[in-house]
């Protein structure tokens, strides 16, 4: 039972039993000496009340202090009446009352400097042995005390009724008494010196009182406690009460003091809170820093390792062929090491997937991008038309995610546990600047013009700057023209109608996979034009020098599968940045696309959507509007948007260029279901026009800000060991979570996909982008600080358990690792074995070594880190004995 709220409670009974505890600890010599000696006293009687707590009485202090009141009342009313002898008889408790209280020590406090000087000798001399003894669960009842001790500082009742004993004036001095008066006082003082703790304090005999309180001017610096000379009729003891009491209630000092003191107390303590956080930030950051690099320091001994593995093959394979046996592969005439790159098969279960998948027939394949569908207990609408009815159950996992996310979005004060959703790609970080922007003056502009219907282009001061920034930042050799511009609500908006006027239903547009999935359903819901997919993988082959490259020799061959099986290809979508790997095309590269798009008479939907989101010096992004030449203009469209680079995408607003105004003017035509309000192009050409805040303020902070949370992120996977593609452009970093399946399926994706969404974060899976290859991930990273932290946390608990559950199960599978496959290095994906032992080596080729080996040490220092004077120097015994190899080949 709580007893705290009845401070006030002044009408509680006591019983016999409680009053005699009380009795007990309140008579103690320790406990009458602190109640005397301090100007407070209810944090004694708190502690009192703490003892019969333990006993089973369950008092307040406030309770115990005004029970003592009014027994000392009680007491005074017997004894000043002259009923001491029968009257103390009948009141059971009045011997023990009045054995305390008339044995009481007489103390008498002069100055300021006195009564603290006393207050330090008693708080100094007896705190010990009275927590000694008053925490002992028993005092005893009858002790033996010096009676000198036994004085009780009793609270003074103020009104007429209660007060029995005359007090003296207010102004007037005190003057000796009778001899006997004199000489009782003197006997008096003398037995208090001697047995009191207040003996130490000299006590002087005849000294004259000053009405304030205070003593004579010439006694105002003494630290001595003066005494009072007795008044017929009064008490010594009882005046010396007065006196300090009167006293303490005129002096401010102590109040003052006492909240300096407390003031500095708490003032320290908070300055030492802050100390100990940022002394534990400080190692939090330290132990991070360790984490990261003792990874860098694994990563880079488990390079060494493979390196010197591959040596060792080659030298194997170099020797059997020296020796006359035979090779599985012998090694090509006039091979140079700076073309040998080779194929490098991955694991046996996930790499049958993706061969089956590549020799299926195309017609099977086609059907992939309605594998996102969710037929299971699909049942025809009659209110809906066929087409109405796939739209009905067109989804996938991006749409189940994101109507998670909506129902189940983190907020920091009012969802803590919600959905983090580094799914959508989005940027988070800049809307500080563009609301600041977006509200000030020059944007509130409210003219009849732009409340009317508009040309169905768009209106021509917003075409006009919107071509003017494309020739700035595209770096175009020549002004465009703002007839050639056509404005939609967006990028979707502008696939959807592109579509519809360039392929009739059923044909169909090529483009690379993976790409964002969001194509499909603008392409196929909208216009039933199919996607005739170009599949990458993350194999180095070919003439490849990169994971998930895109060349011309692969859109040739998907071309031609699909004319072989009737299908009529339109046009070509090509995404740079690419969308959700970060790729940036070169020169050169969008020259072969486009020389091959005019060779096959196809349109080239060219989405730069992330034109300004490039976001490292090192890295250069090139447009086709930039081109001295297009080989096909008439066939060449480019698509941008202020929904990515500005950091507004709840602003739908996306542009086209075209120099076809036949294609122009068909998705013009469009506009009317796709037109953009006349207020929010007044704001887009407002802030196009503003070229200095964009260069000057908005691109540097973007900029770095992308970069910061970009190395965040990728620091995170570092340490967590898991592959990435390493690129400079984009929101997002293309992962690969493969050694988290437990089997190489699109089902086992899935099944991690919803287990990162069950811990609250909302990834991309590979499916919805429609990767050839099971276990990669999309991770958008254009997110706040703390939500980074946070559902990287999320990310990290999930992966951790994952491991922990595929090692259980896990057996150890001679010549065939699990670990194939699987990028190795965090910088560039490369995929290696980490465990082949000798007869898995001897069905390698010398082909397959050099190309590996030249990946190897592409992808790192290697080479200038571990020279060969460097490593005779090091390793003298092992150089000495691998030279003696070589001399021996």
């Amino acid at each position: 039972m709580d007893f705290r709220g009845k401070k006030y409670e002044r009408g509680s009974n006591w019983s016999d039993p409680e009053v005699v505890e009380l009795l007990q600890l309140w008579a103690d010599e320790s406990v009458q000496i602190e109640l005397e000696s301090c100007l407070r006293n209810q944090h004694v009687f708190n502690r009192i009340a703490e003892v019969l707590r333990e006993k089973g009485i369950h008092r307040t202090g406030d309770q115990c202090r005004e029970k003592i009141k009014k027994m000392k009342l009680e007491y005074r009313r017997i004894k000043d009446n002259s009923k001491a002898p029968r009257g103390g008889r009948t009141w059971k408790f009045y011997e023990v009352m009045d054995r305390v209280l008339t044995s009481r020590p007489a103390l008498a406090y002069g100055s300021l400097s006195g009564s603290m000087m006393a207050q330090q000798v008693l708080q100094g001399g007896m705190v010990e042995s009275y927590h000694h003894q008053f925490t002992s669960s028993a005092l005893p009842f009858g002790h033996s005390q010096h009676p000198e001790l036994m004085e009780i500082k009793c609270e003074e009742v103020n009104s007429d009724d209660h007060s029995l004993t005359p007090e003296p004036p207010q102004a007037m001095s005190y003057q000796q008494g009778s001899p006997e008066e004199q000489e009782m006082e003197r006997a008096f003082l003398e037995r208090a010196q001697n047995d009191s703790p207040i003996s130490r304090v000299e006590i002087p005999i005849e000294t004259s009182v000053s009405p304030s309180g205070f003593s004579e001017p010439n006694m105002a610096n003494s630290s001595r406690i003066q005494n009072v000379v007795p008044r017929p009729g009064f008490s010594a003891l009882h005046r010396l009460r007065k006196r300090r009491k009167g006293q303490r209630m005129r002096d401010p000092l102590d109040d003052l003091l006492l909240k300096t003191l407390t003031s500095q107390r708490a003032m320290e303590e908070r300055f030492l809170q802050m100390e100990e956080r940022r002394f534990q930030r400080d190692l939090d950051a330290e132990e991070r820093r360790m984490q990261l690099e003792q990874r860098r320091f694994e990563l880079e001994r488990e390079h060494e390792f493979r390196m010197f593995n591959v040596f060792a093959q080659m030298l194997s394979i170099l020797k059997q062929s020296h020796s006359g046996s035979s090779s599985p592969v012998a090694m090509p005439q006039g091979l140079d090491f700076s073309q040998a790159l080779s194929e490098i098969e991955g694991m046996g279960g996930r790499g049958s997937n993706v061969q089956e998948m590549r020799v299926r027939p195309l017609a099977k394949r086609r059907v992939d991008m309605h594998s996102f569908c969710n037929p299971s207990g699909f049942q025809r609408s009659p209110y809906l038309s066929a087409r109405g009815n796939f739209a009905n159950v067109f989804q996938g996992s991006t749409e189940e995610g994101y109507k998670a996310y909506h129902a189940d979005k983190y907020d920091e004060d009012k969802n803590p546990n919600g959905i983090i959703n580094f799914g959508t790609s989005e940027n988070k970080l800049c809307f500080d600047l563009m609301s600041k922007r977006l509200t000030q003056a020059d944007m509130n502009l409210m003219d009849p013009s732009l409340l009317q219907y508009p040309d169905w282009k768009g209106h021509l001061f917003l075409r006009e700057e919107v071509a003017r920034f494309l020739t700035y930042y595209c770096k175009a050799p020549a002004p465009l023209k703002a007839e050639n511009v056509i404005v939609l609500n967006g990028c979707g908006s502008l696939f959807s109608a592109l579509a519809t006027v360039l392929c009739d239903p059923g044909e169909a547009i090529l483009i690379a996979t993976p790409f964002y999935g969001g194509i499909t359903q603008s392409v196929f819901l909208y216009g039933n034009v199919k996607l005739v997919y170009v599949y990458l993988d993350s194999k180095i082959t070919g003439t490849s020098t990169r994971p998930f490259q895109l060349t011309v020799e692969k859109l040739e061959k998907a071309l031609q599968d699909a004319r072989a099986e009737g299908v009529t290809v339109r046009a070509l979508i090509l995404l740079n940045p690419q969308n959700p790997l970060g790729d940036i095309y070169s020169l050169s590269e969008l020259r072969d696309y486009l020389e091959f798009a005019k060779r096959h008479e196809l349109h080239v939907i060219v989405d730069e959507i992330y034109m300004l989101s490039v976001f490292d010096e090192s890295a250069t992004f090139h447009s086709v509007l930039g081109m001295d030449r297009l080989p096909d203009p008439q066939r060449t469209h480019v698509m941008w948007g202020i929904t990515k680079d500005f950091a507004v995408s709840g602003i739908r607003f996306g542009t086209l260029y075209t120099e076809n105004q036949d294609v122009a003017n068909a998705v013009a035509s469009l506009c009317y279901f796709h037109g953009v309000c006349g207020p929010i192009q007044h704001k887009v050409a407002q802030l196009l026009r503003d070229r200095d805040w964009i260069n000057q303020v908005y691109l540097r902070a973007n900029h770095a800000r992308l970069k910061a949370a970009h190395t965040y992120v990728t620091d995170e996977l570092k340490t967590l060991g898991v592959p990435f593609l390493n690129r400079n452009a984009g929101f997002f970093v293309w992962i690969d979570f493969r050694k988290y399946l437990k089997t190489g399926t699109f089902e086992e994706e899935l099944l991690l996909w919803k287990r990162f969404l069950d811990n609250k974060v909302l990834l991309s899976c590979g499916k919805a982008f429609e990767c050839s290859e099971p276990g990669w991930f999309r991770i958008i990273f254009a997110d706040k600080a703390h939500r980074l932290q946070l559902g990287m946390q999320r990310i990290r608990k999930v992966l951790e358990e994952r491991e922990q559950e595929i090692l259980a199960e896990e057996k150890e599978q001679p010549c065939q690792s699990d670990q194939d496959g699987k990028a190795d290095s965090t910088d560039e994906v490369i995929f290696v074995s980490r465990h082949q032992d000798n007869t898995c080596a001897s069905s390698s080729s010398l082909g397959d070594l050099i190309g590996l080996l030249q990946q190897q040490m592409r992808s790192s220092d290697w080479l200038q880190k571990n020279t060969a004077e460097q490593f005779a120097q090091e390793k003298p015994e092992i150089y000495d004995v691998f030279s003696k190899l070589v001399g021996k080949q």
